[in-house]
């Protein structure tokens, strides 16, 4: 029986009352919620603009048909991240091309992606291509060609990548940046070495986008955000998630007389509800109580794990500040067990562990031979993910501790 769940939502009565009075409204699709909780959020993260939909892979969807990528294309970015990721890059009708991690923050790394668009890619005419054919038995058609139409950086399991190093690459190469931030809600990003901090969604590339899933630190249920600071991106999310709707409800119910929506582009059904929203705006009402004890969370951690030598503790670059979405340890050489052994018997002591963040290219959709993946792969291995929410207790957390001890102790016998 499981006592420590991996992850467990801080929701209470404020949302449920926020989600009742919605109910008894009458409204309860999109409408004034969301338009209230798109303005909360982009005042939260520091954005111009803000755009719910119905989750991040929808997001990403329309930022990656926003910012131009289309049939045919490449877009660069990395396997290991949840498929939504990979899936995305083909809803748009492209093709991701991956790029290894850093094994100490589990994101994209900058001299990778570099050596990637200088060895692999070739400008002509002004753009750049992906040359270097894919091997037949890759089984995944058209990822050896096409042109090289963005970057979609991910901020893994809510640590921010290197985004002043990639955006350098990425003007060098005139390729705008999609900042795939689905678990990183609250976390923040300096460009300066420290000076100044900006929330990841600020946006620092061209459009960031959240996904709201339960496991999430702020959640609405399931739903996604988009941030931009350009207003005609903004323009077009909005035209889109709603079938491409000239007229949105608010102005109807606003308009004096009868109106006639049109329809002059294919758009989706992309939208969030108002229910979803009014749990979203009590939501980010806790955002700073539900990061400081994340913090305090990671301190704990590292207070009673500290002593275990072949446990990898989660590092913590300069330039970022984590939101602690989930709690990364390394399974090191030396260690009683593979990672795999070690959670078996974790779960038989009653705790919930995940294993580390999957890799997209070890899918049957997306086999990547033609990619070197090193970093990932091991990870994969290496990773598990230890329970992290809020109201986590110091004393399940010795617990934890007792119990890898424990497991080691019993290994090594």
């Amino acid at each position: 029986m499981i006592k420590i769940p991996i992850a467990r939502p801080f929701l209470g009565e404020e949302e449920a009352r926020a989600a009742a009075g919605v109910i008894m409204s009458g409204w309860v699709t999109q409408g004034p919620k969301v338009r209230e909780f798109e303005e909360a959020f982009a005042s939260y993260v520091g954005s111009r603009h803000a755009c719910a939909v119905s989750s991040c892979t929808t997001a990403l969807h329309l930022a990656l048909k926003v910012v131009g990528v289309g049939p045919g294309d490449i877009v660069v970015t990395v396997s290991h991240s949840f498929i939504a990721t990979a899936n995305s890059v083909r809803h748009a009708g492209a093709e991701p091309a991956f790029v290894d991690i850093d094994p100490l923050t589990y994101n994209m790394r900058p001299d990778g992606l570099e050596k990637f668009l200088r060895t692999r890619c070739r400008a002509r005419g002004g753009r750049l291509y992906f040359e270097k054919p894919a091997k037949p038995e890759s089984g995944c058609p058209g990822a050896g060609q096409g042109r090289v139409s963005a970057i979609l950086a991910v901020h893994q399991m809510g640590m921010p990548c290197d985004m002043k190093s990639i955006l350098a690459i990425a003007k060098r190469f005139g390729l705008p940046v999609v900042e795939d931030a689905a678990c990183a809600a609250g976390s923040e990003l300096s460009l300066d070495g420290g000076r100044t901090w900006k929330k990841i969604g600020a946006p620092h590339g061209a459009v960031a986008c959240f996904s709201f899933h339960p496991r999430k630190v702020l959640t609405t249920g399931d739903g996604g955000m988009l941030t931009t600071n350009k207003a005609g991106y903004d323009r077009k999310f909005r035209l889109l998630r709603q079938h491409g709707m000239s007229v949105t409800d608010l102005e109807r119910h606003a308009a004096k007389k009868v109106i006639f929506e049109r329809y002059q582009v294919t758009g989706y059904n992309y939208r969030m509800t108002d229910i979803q929203a009014a749990v979203g705006i009590e939501q980010l009402k806790k955002m700073d109580r539900m990061i400081e004890d994340r913090e305090r969370i990671d301190g704990l951690y590292r207070k009673h794990l500290s002593g275990i030598s072949w446990l990898g503790l989660p590092y913590r670059p300069d330039y970022a500040r984590a939101n602690w979405q989930s709690y990364p340890v390394r399974v090191l050489k030396g260690s009683p067990g593979s990672r795999d052994r070690l959670m078996q018997s974790l779960f038989e002591g009653g705790i919930a562990t995940k294993p580390g963040i999957m890799n997209a290219h070890a899918e049957r959709p997306y086999p990547a031979r033609v990619f070197d993946l090193e970093e990932s792969e091991r990870a994969r291995k290496e990773v598990m993910l230890l329970p992290v929410y809020h109201g986590l207790a110091e004393a399940d957390i010795k617990f934890i501790a007792k119990m890898l001890v424990k497991v080691g102790t019993a290994g090594k016998s």
